[in-house]
């Protein structure tokens, strides 16, 4: 032994210089899970998302929360002796020598602190298959040291959170979850003896693992321990159980610099609306609807209490965003268009448009609106119009409003896709042509929600944004008091449908072109939320509507937010706005109390009977070529066409000479 400590001595005087033990709490601190996580406003875990794809980590796990069970295998596999020495085992290094020297059998006797002072100071890391004699005696040196900084419990936690287990798997968080799927506090003796079997050799195979396992338990047969190395190792780990409740907002946020981010988010909340969604989606499964997506606002705040991009693994796409992704807008933009109207004075809810046939003549062709129901009421006011989602009405106050003051007025309402000129759109844009997203949606309903007031909408924890004006106050509410209006609306909807709430709501719905996209977007005095159901690939859905597909989910999560508060009132109404009781000549609505911007209030809107009119064709359009065949020249009428005025409409044929027939500028029906 004499020897042996002079050589020791002489060992330590030639190593290089330890470095120095840094504190316990800045190795935890140092220590970067490879999961990022999202919490919600109350600092709930709603997602975890993987950032870093070397390794495999999980949270930093305490002592305390590790099972006994694995402590006491791994002590047995590693350093039986922990607790009695000061960093070296000697008893064990002579065994390892004398077997390394005379039996030629090498072998290492690290200890858990020799092990720990490696996993800090990479220098000391074995070079090749084994250790230089330098780098041993500077790695024994650093156990001595990492002694005298550190308790025996907090190098044993060190360990177990550095060290590798199986593949890409380190420290005990992830090797307890990616192995057996549940928390290291409830490993029980078996699966404790396998993980600590895998330290020596975390890539061998599940007989060998098997094998060490049984011997560290000291039990016999094998078999039980085969069977569970054969069921876990055979196949990647997986870390599963993970909180995976809003992919698409963890995909924008958590990065490598950024694993710990807190939002707005309520995780009640996400959890309902998720679910919300599917049940409605299992509803409409027989009608070719694949995808929804849903959005909760605090009118208030600005603050984002829910976001559902999609449905998770049962969507279509599991990737796509439906929050963010551009859809036709359908209905939903018609309340912006009506609230222009009245703010120019243009019109009041109480004006009456013509809900009949109307051939518009574009750039394009020949622009022929029709009503849902395709059906058409004849004259019917503004709160009509918009409440029962007439279309002709809508084009035939675009037209008063012009497209281009329109297309201004949807990019004030924070719709960044309204990128071209209101020409462009033409009279469509009343009928939502453009692309809108559902974030654009419910924030420009949020404006109406605020009197007028548009602000950003936000995920993260910050003051409120600054607020712009877009809008009149008194517009917008009497607008909202629109939407508001059971009666109103069920001139299209009846009074029996999912729009209509135990409390003050506004609510608009809108399905696009061939049914490729429902919408209904609505708010109550707090709240704002939007729903928006279809496919994701673009493929029409079989009849349905926006009250049938989007409007059932949009009631749900409207019911659920105000469970303890039904009783919210309606908006208090603006100081330029006056009620006007109001009656029409003739009958054409009930006599009513109406809305009013002040200083545009009617107490009678009266029809008076037009003149008769000259007979005109009011089918082909003005500007309309058609081309005849040549075949049936001479064989009886070309052209079917319709004619207004003089005695009524009339639908009759139109003979024609080949070639191709003009329709004139004027219209009238000639011999």
């Amino acid at each position: 032994m004499g020897r042996a400590a002079v050589a020791a001595s002489f060992l330590f005087a030639a190593s290089s210089a330890a470095a120095p033990i840094p504190p316990f709490e800045e190795v935890q601190r140092a220590y970067l899970p490879s999961e990022a996580v999202l919490l919600d406003r109350h600092g709930e875990v709603i997602h975890e998302l993987r950032v870093d794809e070397r390794v495999r980590r999980l949270p930093w796990v305490p002592l305390a929360k590790v099972s006994p069970a694995l402590v006491e295998a791994v002590l047995r596999a590693e350093d039986k002796r922990f607790f009695e020495h000061s960093g070296v085992d000697w008893r064990a290094l002579g065994d390892a020598a004398l077997d390394t020297v005379v039996r030629g059998v090498p072998r290492g006797a690290s200890t858990l602190s020799m092990q720990v002072a490696a996993m800090l100071e990479p220098q000391l890391k074995a070079t090749g298959q084994r250790r230089t004699v330098t780098q041993k005696w500077d790695q024994i040196r650093a156990a001595g040291e990492l002694e005298k900084a550190w308790t025996k419990r907090r190098i044993l936690e060190a360990y177990l959170n550095l060290a590798t287990f199986r593949g890409e798997l380190v420290g005990i968080g992830a090797a307890a979850r990616g192995l057996f799927g549940k928390d290291p506090s409830g490993l029980d003796e078996r699966e404790a003896a396998l993980l600590a079997a895998l330290l020596r050799g975390p890539n061998a195979k599940p007989p060998v693992v098997a094998k060490r396992a049984c011997q560290l338990a000291g039990a016999q047969p094998c078999g039980a321990f085969e069977a569970l190395a054969t069921a876990r190792l055979s196949e990647p780990p997986k870390l599963e159980g993970r909180p995976a409740l809003a992919p698409q907002l963890a995909r924008e946020l958590l990065t490598r610099d950024a694993r710990r981010v807190q939002t707005t988010l309520d995780a009640h909340l996400q959890v309902l609306t998720l679910e919300t969604l599917q049940r409605q989606l299992a509803q409409l499964a027989n009608r070719g609807v694949r995808d929804a997506a849903a959005l909760i606002l605090d009118n208030v705040t600005g603050e984002v209490l829910a976001y559902v991009g999609n449905t998770g693994a049962g969507s279509s796409a599991p990737f796509v965003d439906g929050v963010r992704a551009p859809r036709q807008a359908g209905s939903t933009l018609k309340p912006f268009l009506y609230a222009t109207a009245i703010e120019e004075r243009v019109l009041t809810a109480a004006s009456l448009l013509d809900d009949a046939p109307a051939n518009l003549v574009t750039p394009s062709g020949l622009y022929v609106p029709q009503n849902y129901d395709r059906e058409f009421r004849g004259l019917a006011s503004v709160r009509t119009s918009l409440a029962g989602s007439l279309n002709v009405p809508a084009v035939r106050t675009l037209m008063l409003v012009g497209t281009e003051r329109f297309a201004d007025r949807l990019r004030e309402a924070g719709f960044e896709g309204v990128v071209e000129s209101g020409d462009y759109y033409g009279f469509s844009l009343a009928l939502g042509s453009a692309d809108v997203t559902l974030w654009q949606l419910a924030n420009a309903y949020r404006a109406l929600a605020n009197g007028g007031q548009w602000s950003r909408p936000r995920v993260l924890p910050a003051p409120p944004g600054k607020s712009v004006a877009i809008m009149d106050a008194g517009a917008a509410y009497i607008v909202s008091d629109i939407l508001s209006d059971r009666n109103a609306r069920s001139v299209t909807f009846g009074l029996d449908n999912p729009l209509a709430t135990r409390f003050w709501t506004a609510v608009k719905t809108g399905t696009s072109k061939d049914m490729r996209d429902n919408w209904c977007i609505g708010f109550s005095r707090r709240y704002t939320v939007g729903v928006w159901v279809g496919n994701f690939d673009g493929a029409p859905m079989r009849d349905v509507s926006g009250v049938s597909g989007a409007a059932p989910a949009w009631l749900d999560l409207m019911n659920a937010l105000h469970r303890s508060d039904a009783r919210t009132p309606a908006p208090a109404r603006p100081a330029d706005v006056v009620v006007q009781r109001v009656r029409f000549v003739p009958e054409i609505e009930a006599e009513r109390d109406e809305l009013f911007l002040s200083g545009t209030e009617a107490a009678e809107v009266e029809v008076k009977p037009a003149l008769p009119a000259a007979a005109r064709i009011v089918y082909p359009g003005e500007g309309t070529i058609i081309a005849l065949d040549p075949v049936r020249a001479g064989r009886g009428p070309a052209v079917a066409h319709s004619r207004r005025g003089a005695g009524g409409g009339a639908r009759c044929p139109m003979a024609a000479a080949p070639g191709a027939l003009r329709i004139g500028a004027d219209r009238r029906a000639r011999p």
